[in-house]
């Protein structure tokens, strides 16, 4: 008898993919994600273990394997090696919702007494705009609405100071 011969089977390692194509800010529940087994030697070495109740900060599409990288929470660090990962709300939803992940802003701040506004952050990388599944700003009773950015360090403490005093608005820049 003649037996071809076959490589063996590689080693497989269980990682979670996309059920379906997933939008930027869904929270992950149950159907939205199955588990796969992957080639051990191409399963990404940051892919997600966990996922339910987390918020994805960029789309991932059907069968595409979710990462660290792909929902809010430390793990998003990874896609701005070096940089601080700020939430940072916003006083008007509508214009939070102009934005995309990816997108490059300048951070300005307005003083409600005196109407000054001044530079707060240039070229900050939006990273998440978290939003219900329905597409809606958070409803968490607060006005406005919550952005996840890449800052420098010193950038981050004066977008936190600004925050708590004055209006942040963004401005796109080239």
């Amino acid at each position: 008898m003649l037996r071809a011969l076959a490589p063996p089977e590689p080693d497989t390692v269980e990682v979670l993919v996309a059920a379906r194509d997933l939008t930027s800010g869904t929270l992950l529940d149950h159907g939205d994600l199955v588990a796969h087994d992957y080639p051990q030697d191409l399963a990404p070495p940051d892919a997600a273990t966990t996922a339910l109740g987390r918020v994805l900060a960029a789309p991932v599409g059907r069968g595409e394997v979710l990462t660290d990288a792909r929902v809010v929470g430390p793990g998003l660090a990874l896609a701005e090696p070096g940089r601080t990962i700020l939430p940072v709300r916003l006083p008007d939803a509508q214009m939070a919702a102009l934005l995309q992940p990816g997108d490059e802003v300048d951070l300005v701040a307005t003083d409600p007494g005196t109407g000054q506004a001044s530079l707060v952050a240039d070229r900050v990388t939006v990273l998440a705009t978290p939003t219900r599944a329905t597409g809606d700003p958070v409803g968490d009773g607060i006005d406005g609405a919550l952005v996840v950015v890449a800052t420098t360090p010193e950038e981050s403490v004066q977008i936190t100071s600004a925050a708590l005093a004055q209006y942040l608005t963004v401005s796109w820049s080239r």
